[in-house]
């Protein structure tokens, strides 16, 4: 009988599970450094620490991939939160505060924050790209928030406004930000920028001004009289 100790999980089966996320973690820094159309394959494979055969058991084509980093990096992230908004029992300022201040800058401290770029600067050349991202991103960002506010304008804690731009106003600039840091902030400090996390706190504290109910509506400007 042998001595020998017999490992009960081979590291080989181990770097096996580990390769999905190691192949969707080098496709986004590549994707973010080069841009999707510019990224070969084999320079994922070869980041990943795998063979390119590897990467195509995984995921067939390049636009998979790109479809299983939104995936992973967004859209379950946004369900995740769309569940906790649902079982949220404090008010709703309170809930848009947490969203906004907590997960925004979660993302944008993250290799996440490049998915925006990304995807803006590329689905104008790939249609299936961009049907993925609405439908996994766009949609369910929307409808999360504007649930959000709708509760409020219901329970009376916010006033009657437009909800679908109440949620523009909320989210395109936190866009903007991501997009910032993976453009002209990736080349040069932005000194005209406040620090990140103070802009998104300060921006969601102005639009959470607008939307309270007991906010003091604006005067109308008076007609010129003859």
């Amino acid at each position: 009988m042998s001595d020998t100790p017999t490992a009960p999980h081979p590291p080989r089966q181990r770097r096996k599970e580990a390769r999905p996320q190691e192949l969707i973690d080098a496709a986004l820094e590549l994707f973010a450094e080069k841009g999707f159309a510019a990224t070969r394959s084999e320079e994922v494979a070869a980041r990943a620490g795998v063979a390119k055969g590897t990467l195509y058991l995984y995921y067939p084509s390049k636009e998979e991939l790109l479809k299983a980093v939104i995936s992973q990096r967004l859209s379950s992230e946004i369900v995740a939160v769309t569940e906790y908004s649902r079982g949220y029992r404090g008010n709703c300022e309170g809930l848009l505060r947490e969203v906004f201040t907590e997960w925004w800058s979660r993302v944008f401290d993250s290799p996440t924050s490049a998915v925006f770029k990304l995807v803006i600067t590329e689905v104008r050349n790939f249609p299936d790209i961009a049907a993925f991202y609405r439908a996994e991103v766009v949609e369910p960002a929307t409808a999360l928030v504007g649930e959000i506010i709708g509760r409020g304008i219901a329970s009376g804690e916010f006033r009657a406004i437009d909800v679908p731009g109440a949620v523009m106003s909320l989210v395109f600039p936190m866009i903007m930000l991501c997009l910032h840091k993976h453009s002209l902030g990736a080349c040069a400090p932005a000194t005209e920028l406040m620090d990140p996390h103070a802009f998104i706190r300060q921006h969601v504290e102005l639009v959470l001004h607008g939307l309270r109910a007991d906010a003091s509506a604006p005067t109308a400007s008076p007609r010129g009289r003859a």
